[in-house]
């Protein structure tokens, strides 16, 4: 299955006109899209197995599921820095930055596009940056939590941002920071603690948020910081 207007009719023809309605409802940028769930799209994502250059044409055929379906077959052993540059200059939806975020940490380039795209004005270019950290996050698993200090300053730095799917993904990163470990638990405690200290009550909002899941029970049980 690597013909790309096929893999388009079969992604048409399991659309589904009600949930396309829905859609908008998640804030989700539904006017290229079809009307298709994420577990249909990455159900054919593994039907087709990492395929770059299939990924690639996908993309750039504008379509909202293809493009979740590029960002799933892409194999990051080939990205290069300047996909990811393009890639994230087409984002127009939270989820299509999200899932692509999850397809840049992998590469060599991660930590420098992280620090690049929050400086970024445009609103899903810099939640490209904070989504890129929480995922980064969950699924490095092997990388040493101490290289994730610094993005604590630029947590810092960006949680006044108000817009909404910036705040949303500041916020993401710092509790995801703090839920991988006790190292960064008490690290992002500090910082979230800091950002609350300022008074800006945008960036104060976002911390506190992120402190009620922090100092959870459930996240206390996790990382056993009871004893």
């Amino acid at each position: 299955m690597t013909d790309v207007d096929f893999i388009i009719s079969e992604l048409r023809t399991a659309a589904d006109p009600q949930y396309l309605v829905r859609m908008q409802h998640f804030g989700i940028n539904a006017s290229k899209a079809l009307g298709l769930r994420v577990p249909q799209v990455r159900a054919l994502a593994r039907q087709i197995g990492k395929n770059q250059p299939l990924s690639l044409a996908l993309w750039n055929t504008g379509i909202h599921e293809a493009r979740l379906l590029a960002a799933f077959i892409g194999d990051y052993t080939l990205v290069t820095p300047e996909q990811i540059d393009a890639w994230v200059a087409d984002f127009s939806s939270w989820d299509i930055c999200d899932q692509a975020s999850t397809l840049f940490i992998k590469t060599p380039w991660f930590a420098d596009k992280v620090f690049l795209f929050a400086a970024r004005d445009a609103e899903f270019e810099k939640r490209c940056a904070f989504s890129m950290i929480a995922e980064a996050a969950v699924h490095l698993k092997n990388e040493p939590d101490a290289n994730f200090l610094k993005f604590f300053p630029l947590i810092a730095e960006h949680a006044a941002d108000n817009r909404n799917f910036v705040k949303k993904a500041v916020n993401w990163a710092l509790r995801q920071l703090g839920k991988r470990s006790a190292f960064l638990h008490a690290a992002a405690k500090c910082c979230a603690e800091e950002i609350v200290d300022r008074g800006d009550k945008h960036a104060s909002r976002v911390a506190k948020h992120a402190l009620v899941e922090l100092n959870s029970q459930s996240v206390f049980k996790k990382l056993d910081l009871y004893s």
